[in-house]
């Protein structure tokens, strides 16, 4: 369905799936939502960590419109689920951020790998998560992410099953999608990134290998900013819950 269907049919509380297969064709993003004072340093932690961190736009102080990438979208209401996180700790997920918002926040929209999932399924690539729309797999992994003053932690990364032969065909297509976390960061055994046990996601559902010759491909998440606002323990912070994510109106790349 297009975007903005999608967007009017999560504010009614008429779609309470994740946003994985829905409204090919247009970028869906991440949101991270931090207090004014923290908003110049969280930038700037996008920029030095494009890959999980693609920025797609900021807005300005208070607004809950993202005017560049959804106008006449709200925030506060159009995305299926919120975490809210107090001092590093979730609190609690909700439903809307309507009772929640106050005039100094500032909101981020970060890429996303449902992105280019449509794609992928394009070229024969079969994934049961999307085929489902169901949740993808994410893992923190020992990859650090690059500092600033108040922001740090481990990279998150999504992965899918990729038959062996097609991985080159699939880091090519992705690598297209350079606002949207791009080609993977590594392909094959997941104890080289810190992950101990492939079946046990600390994000989203775990999906098994559709045939044997499936290796694992990881791309960079967006879920890793999450970790990042966790560990400087801002004062009040809300995101997007992993997997129900933000669709704006920019298409695809």
């Amino acid at each position: 369905m297009e975007s903005r269907l999608l967007r009017k049919k999560i504010r009614n509380r008429q779609f309470k799936e994740p946003t994985c297969g829905f409204a090919e064709g247009f970028t869906q993003t991440n949101l991270v939502v931090v207090p004014k004072k923290y908003a110049d340093d969280f930038e700037l932690f996008c920029k030095l960590n494009p890959k999980p961190c693609p920025l797609i736009e900021r807005l300005e102080v208070g607004s809950f419109e993202p005017k560049n990438s959804a106008p006449d979208a709200d925030l506060r209401t159009d995305l299926v689920l919120y975490k809210k996180f107090i001092n590093g700790e979730f609190i609690e997920t909700l439903s809307d951020l309507n009772q929640e918002w106050k005039d100094d926040l500032v909101s981020f929209l970060l890429g996303c790998s449902f992105t280019f999932e449509a794609a992928l399924k394009e070229n024969g690539i079969y994934m049961p998560h999307y085929e489902q729309k169901g949740n993808v797999a994410m893992y923190s992994t020992s990859i650090d992410t690059v500092p600033t003053t108040y922001f740090s932690g481990p990279l998150v990364v999504s992965m899918r099953w990729i038959p062996e032969d097609q991985v080159d065909e699939v880091v090519n297509i992705t690598g297209r999608y350079t606002k949207n976390h791009g080609s993977p960061i590594h392909t094959g055994n997941p104890l080289d990134i810190g992950i101990p046990n492939i079946k046990k996601p600390d994000f989203g559902q775990y999906w098994d290998r559709v045939n044997d010759t499936d290796v694992p491909v990881f791309w960079a998440c967006g879920v890793t900013p999450q970790q990042a606002v966790q560990a400087a323990r801002v004062p009040l912070v809300f995101t997007h819950s992993p997997g129900y994510m933000f669709v704006t109106d920019l298409k695809e790349k």
